[in-house]
Parts: C-alpha cells; structure tokens; sequence
C-alpha cells in the first residue's frame, strides 16, 4: 500500500486519550505530521520525527482535525419546505405538522430521484467536512416507501436508522400503525438499517408505545435511538436512559431528573442547535449538561423541515455561542463523541490504526470553526486515506 505524509501541520487535533495529558481534551500536536498508509492512520507526532512516505503534502502551518461525524441526519426526502420555513419566521410556531408534507412528496419521488437528491446532500457535507455520518428513513411511513428509502441511504452509510415511528400517517390509528411498525414495516426495513429510532414526543408516539417499537427493533437485531424532549418535558429521556441507549438526540427541554439520569446511565445527549436556530426555540443547556458530567455530541439534524442545513461547522459555532460551549468541547462534541453516540470508536480520532479522515483546515487553529462563523474553511478532506476534497 502506499504511504502518504502530511506535514508542516501547524496544529493537529487527535481526540486521542493517549495524548490528553499533554494536549487537552484535543490532544493537541503542534508542528505535527500525520502518515497515512491505506485507508488507516500509520503515525502521528511531531513532523521533524515523521518517517518517509511515498507521497508528501505540505499542510502549510494549517490545522488538522478529524472528519465530522454528523450522528443525526435525515436526508432521504423529496420536495422543500422553505414556505413552513419562512411562516415561522413571521410568528408560527414549529409543530413537526410539516413532515406529513414531506411524507406525500418522498412517496411520489422514483427512487433515482431519492438517490440523486441523497447523493447531493452527501457531496454538500464531504465539501464541510462531514466523513461520516447517519442517515434515517422516516419521510416514507409505508412498507415499501420506508424500506426503499433505507435502501438508498445505505449507498451512502453503513450507519442507517429506520425511523417508521416519526409520526402517525394520515389515514390510521397510532395503535395500528404502531402495529404496522413492528410487524411488516420493521421486517422490510430490517435489512437495511444498522439502528431504529422513535420520535417520543406529544404529537407523535407516547413513552410506551416507542418503548414497545424499540423492543420490536432490538428483536430484529437493530440497535435503539431516539428522539425525545424536543418540543417539551416528557419521559422520552427517562426512557433512553432506563434502556441504555447509546444516545438521545434533542434534549433541548430537561428536568433536573433527566440531567442525573444521563450521567449515571452514560447515554450521550446529541444536541442539534440547528434545528434551534432554524425554529427560534430555546437552545439546550449544553454548558449545564457537560458540568453535570454528561456527555454531549454535536450534530446536524440535516431535514428538509426543522433544520435544513449540512453544516457541522455551523452547529459548532452555535453551540459555542448559544450553547456556552467551549471551541475545543463543540470540536469534540462533532467528532469524537458524535462517533461514540454510533458506537464507533475507530472514527472522529486521529490516531496509529484509526480510519484516515481528517481535514484541512484554511486556518492557523481549530478555533476558526467558531471564531470565524459562515466562512468555508475546510481547504481540503480525505476519506478512509484518500483525498475527496481539496
């Protein structure tokens, strides 16, 4: 295989644990240099200790971080939302009514148009950075509409999540389609996703239904997510922690009760403060939730309805203003712990046997992300070793 080296890196970020002692929650190098051999990692350290390879890029003085790992997406959908979008922001309030729309304009999309409208969205994040990420079906919310959209997501991820539970269609009874959810829907959907999620929120599944949707999931040999606390106080929270879920995503609306269960439980709060800025609700207390000693991932919420945007370095920078989290927890929370909430350890870490995705930053520091909000930083990419961007 041949052998890459990157250096005259100005600072790399590892999130390597191996390095925190000397580098900080980052594990900061500066003056480094990474070698690349394959689609792996081979070296890191400092770059006049670096050794040969067959190909040599000159970073420049510029930093290097991880690729983000953007742990909640839902990018199979058809259509555009922009006139919910624009409502809202002349005084309507955010309902998730809005999805049904979706929902009727995925079912009428071929499936050629489905992947073509995935595979922009994915190019979209590769170009900011995104080298992993999760994909949901949910726009579907028939037996064949949920299983082809699963079917078109795992062209682009192995990490794919089966959201048949994202709200009653119109038509039926929550008790009948959750009977559809766990019988013929989950049996065509099963094959395709790696993760099934509920949406536990009022308006659309109730603590024991998306309690018994979970179990019928883990039954088929899929792992459990959820969404919950994002338009209120709920149970959706208490929930994920009683199962030892690997993350639950929104948490914007927590009781204190809530805060002690995910610390004790180890359940990751993925917070999504896109979704936040897109709908003018409070954001969620990330600075509370990290003091408690909870962990926080960081990710998109990339949907056609509630946050429509790709951009990791965005919902850094917002969590960094809105959210009182520091450059380098937001930068962790993206990568490092954004791959924890998919159970994945050999991404969002910089380090010798770890997949090569990393990007090159146009900027001196990882600071940038935030300090400089909006700019398109992101100079160049590579993807399991090999350069997609840049």
């Amino acid at each position: 295989m041949s052998t890459t080296v990157i250096t005259g890196i100005g600072e790399l970020v590892t999130n390597d644990p191996a390095r925190a002692q000397q580098g900080g929650l980052l594990g900061l190098v500066t003056d480094a240099a990474v070698v690349i051999e394959g689609s792996r990692v081979a070296w890191v350290g400092p770059a006049a200790e670096a050794p040969d390879a067959d190909v040599q890029v000159d970073a420049g003085g510029r930093a290097v971080i991880p690729g983000f790992v953007d742990s909640h997406s839902h990018l199979v959908f058809a259509g555009d939302r922009s006139a919910e979008f624009e409502a809202r922001m002349t005084g309507e309030p955010y309902t998730a009514g809005g999805i049904r729309t979706t929902v009727a304009r995925t079912r009428a999309a071929t499936d050629e148009q489905l992947t073509s409208h995935v595979a922009r969205l994915v190019a979209e994040m590769r170009a900011q950075g995104t080298t992993s990420l999760e994909i949901k079906s949910g726009y579907g919310l028939s037996v064949l509409d949920e299983a082809r959209s699963l079917a078109v997501a795992a062209q682009f991820t192995d990490e794919t999540t089966f959201l048949g539970a994202h709200v009653v269609p119109a038509g039926t009874t929550p008790e009948d389609y959750v009977a559809l959810v766990t019988g013929p829907m989950l049996a065509a959907a099963a094959p395709h996703a790696r993760w099934i999620d509920v949406f536990c929120e009022d308006g659309a599944f109730d603590v024991d239904q998306a309690r018994a949707i979970l179990a019928a999931g883990a039954d088929s040999g899929l792992r459990g997510r959820l969404h919950a606390n994002q338009l209120t106080y709920g149970k959706g929270v208490q929930l994920a922690c009683e199962l030892g879920l690997a993350a639950v995503d929104h948490c914007t609306f927590l009781s204190p009760l809530d805060v002690e269960s995910l610390r004790d439980s180890g359940t990751i709060a993925t917070l999504l403060p896109g979704v936040e800025f897109s709908t003018r609700q409070p954001y969620p207390d990330a600075r509370g939730l990290i003091d408690a000693g909870v962990r926080v991932a960081l990710a998109s919420d990339c949907n056609p309805g509630s946050c429509f945007t790709s951009s990791m370095a965005l919902c850094i920078a917002l969590a960094v203003r809105e959210m009182r989290m520091s450059p380098a927890e937001a930068l962790h929370a993206a990568t490092a712990t954004g791959a924890a909430a998919l159970d994945r350890d050999d991404v969002g870490v910089l380090a010798p046997g770890k997949a090569a995705d990393l990007v090159l930053l146009d900027a001196p520091s990882h600071v940038h992300l935030a300090y400089r909000p909006g700019v398109p930083l992101v100079a160049g990419v590579w993807q399991a070793g090999r350069p997609v961007v840049g």
